[in-house]
């Protein structure tokens, strides 16, 4: 019996549109995209910068400078006068580390989110309801294990929804779990930790007097590269990134310790 591919195509159409999904056939030109400053000039160098209308994943383990990357893309958005949205899957967020990264706080909502389940359905809401100029999902202190039960299809209708907006959607995971759905996947790995020594501490404190054996986290130096990218920007970035790139990067992540009466009271990172 010959298939009718009018048919078949109207039933899939249909299926699909229950689900959210709109006009599955209709080819999208992804071509050029526009992208921003991450507030990093090495990630900004190796890829381009952050894409709007895409999804990006930040991957890592603990410690590799996720967050770091996170508080300078926060940081340059809201310094254009651009409202952002951070869905915070764990509920790990710091304001006051992100006020001392710069992100100006007035702009940002921050969602707390107490499982998976939550962040997923703040994201969707988020999406559908536009206006933000970026989107970051914070899910690094969920277990690998736990999203990997994630569904395919979750991440493919965060990537529809933000298509053709001036969106950025940011994840932020231990592993990358949205696989073809992300246009632009980074990955991230720490360096040895510098320490401060004693010395170095008694040079910025009179009166913080620390035991011989003391010392302090300096900072980090972050390995990035792109693991996966399906976008380009305009020509002209395009062909400078990939003059200019020349494979992986290292960012700095610098600890600045300040003192009140000679005692350490706040660590802010950049």
């Amino acid at each position: 019996m010959p298939v009718n591919l009018a048919t078949v195509r109207s039933h899939i159409e249909s299926a699909l549109a229950g689900r959210g999904v709109s006009a599955p056939f209709t080819y999208r030109d992804r071509r050029l995209v526009e992208t921003v400053s991450a507030g990093i000039p090495e990630i900004d160098l190796m890829a381009g910068g952050l894409p709007r209308g895409s999804l990006t994943e930040i991957c890592g383990p603990p410690c590799s400078g996720r967050t770091s990357l996170l508080l300078a893309a926060l940081a340059s958005r809201t310094s254009q006068a651009e409202v952002c949205a951070l869905v915070d899957g764990g509920d790990g967020f710091d304001p006051y580390s992100a006020d001392a990264a710069g992100v100006e706080l007035s702009r940002l909502l921050w969602v707390r989110c107490r499982d998976i389940n939550q962040a997923l359905r703040a994201t969707d809401l988020l999406l559908q309801g536009g206006g933000f100029g970026m989107i970051a999902v914070d899910l690094s202190d969920i277990p690998a294990k736990t999203m990997r039960y994630v569904p395919l299809n979750a991440w493919f209708r965060f990537r529809r929804a933000v298509e053709d907006t001036p969106t950025i959607l940011v994840l932020l995971e231990q592993e990358s779990h949205a696989k073809t759905c992300a246009s632009l996947v980074l990955q991230l790995e720490t360096e040895p930790a510098r320490w401060t020594t004693t010395a170095a501490l008694q040079n910025h404190a009179t009166h913080f007097c620390p035991p011989p054996s003391a010392c302090l986290l300096d900072g980090l130096n972050i390995h990035a590269q792109v693991a996966r990218s399906r976008i380009a920007s305009c020509k002209a970035i395009d062909d400078y990134a990939q003059e200019r790139a020349g494979g992986p990067k290292i960012f700095e992540t610098k600890t600045m310790w300040s003192y009140l009466e000679g005692a350490p009271v706040e660590l802010k990172q950049r």
